[in-house]
């Protein structure tokens, strides 16, 4: 369907053919009808499928009518990161317009998002704390929101913001359009949805399996070994955009720095970093400068990069959603990508779960020359591991090397152990 077709204000077809959108996507095609009736939505989709687009579009060309500098179109996201790359596509597609957006987030100062708001900003991005901040102050006026966007709801609640979401709808007028756009509704989102939607149209672009533009692959190794594993890996794969998964924040700047003494150019991503080295690390790793990223879940959701090749869990997720959510970084815009996962003995029982969704048995690889019998460091007489080891959670055996398959399109193309 081309945006022609959505008989939207000519104004933004500059935003659109700077964006280089031709057609839409099957979310754009499917939700922006609805919305721009003015529609109550509840979307799913996967990331890369142009659903900022599937919701912006329609926020603009309302806003192309009516009262200007003032806030009427309020988008919520769960991360800075998120936000700020909701803005960046606001501010292509708006390109044709005089429509003026800011983003309001925590751990930078306040004073620029309050100039921002006192210059008419009439598209406000916000994550949840800061906003409701700066609502409270006087500053952020919600009395004329029209439209009111709650992206990546199921992590909005997984990071604990629900009561601050519930506040934030109380705060916008109850005559409005609201859209939820989740990846999954567990029930918190399901609830708060039929509490705060009316009649809602729901749009579902199948995101139970993970996109099929992915190939998987585990990679079973003994826990001591998981660090050594991954430089390996690394030096065997076309290392132009790789994004490195770790569990936790500890474990994200531990895996960085031994990839950094390893040679490569690697940045990372997590809770302990602060906004000016957050933005770094992005631009430095969309820019190229960086060629690998080591992130954690939180710190990663919403990255927009569209270039990555490979994803390696070196840690498995907690859930099923989390690592569909992780390999949804890679295979995006119809590009192909791999998604390599480090596996021990503890995560027999997520596998067997990814491998009911994914309806058949994940490969596993096994990569030749590499020694997976060499054994733990021997601990010290305090009773932990010898000065300078590896320094890994679990404890277990080493498990034995597995029996090598075969693994079609890996870029690593790993050879059989005979």
């Amino acid at each position: 369907m081309n945006f022609t077709q959505f008989n939207l204000d000519p104004r933004l077809m500059v935003g659109i053919k700077k964006s280089g959108y031709d057609v839409a996507t099957p979310i754009q095609e499917a939700a922006m009808p609805a919305a721009l009736r003015g529609r109550d939505i509840i979307g799913t989709a996967q990331t890369g499928t142009g659903k900022t687009a599937a919701f912006v579009l329609p926020i603009l060309n309302k806003l192309l009518s009516g009262q200007r500098n003032v806030p009427r179109a309020l988008i919520v996201a769960p991360t800075r990161e998120l936000a700020e790359q909701i803005n960046d596509v606001v501010k292509v597609l708006a390109a044709g317009t005089k429509l003026k957006s800011v983003t309001i987030y925590g751990g930078v100062g306040a004073n620029p998002q309050i100039q921002a708001l006192r210059n008419g900003a009439e598209i406000l991005i916000a994550c949840p704390g800061r906003l409701l901040d700066l609502i409270n102050q006087g500053y952020a006026k919600m009395g004329n929101i029209e439209i009111l966007v709650l992206d990546e709801a199921d992590r909005m609640f997984d990071m604990g913001f629900l009561p601050d979401v519930r506040r934030i709808v109380k705060a916008v007028p109850a005559k409005r359009q609201t859209m939820f756009f989740s990846a999954t509704f567990p029930a918190d989102v399901e609830l708060l949805a039929q509490q705060v939607l009316t009649q809602p149209q729901k749009i579902a672009m199948g995101i139970v399996k993970p996109a099929h533009t992915v190939t998987h692959a585990l990679y079973p190794v003994p826990p001591h070994l998981k660090s050594a594993l991954l430089l390996e890996l690394l030096k065997r794969t076309d290392t132009d955009s790789v994004l490195v998964f770790t569990r936790t924040k500890y474990r994200a700047q531990k895996v960085s720095q031994q990839i950094l003494r390893a040679g490569f150019k690697v940045t990372s991503l997590h809770g302990d970093r602060s906004q000016g080295q957050r933005q770094s690390a992005l631009k430095g790793f969309k820019d190229g400068t960086h060629n690998i990223m080591v992130a954690t879940d939180i710190a990663a959701r919403g990255l927009d990069v569209e270039s990555i090749s490979h994803v390696i869990n070196y840690d498995m997720p907690d859930t099923a959603d989390a690592y569909i959510h992780r390999i949804g970084r890679t295979g995006r815009a119809q590009r192909t990508g791999d998604a390599f996962t480090l596996i021990t003995d503890e995560d027999k029982d997520m596998i067997k779960i990814l491998e009911r969704i994914m309806g058949g048995p994940i490969k596993r690889e096994t990569l030749d020359g590499f020694d997976y019998k060499a054994p733990a460091p021997p601990r010290s007489e305090h009773g932990g591991r010898g000065r300078g080891a590896p320094r890994e959670d679990s404890r277990r055996p080493p498990r034995p090397a597995p029996t090598p398959k075969s693994y079609g399109r890996n870029r690593l193309a790993p050879r059989k152990v005979k």
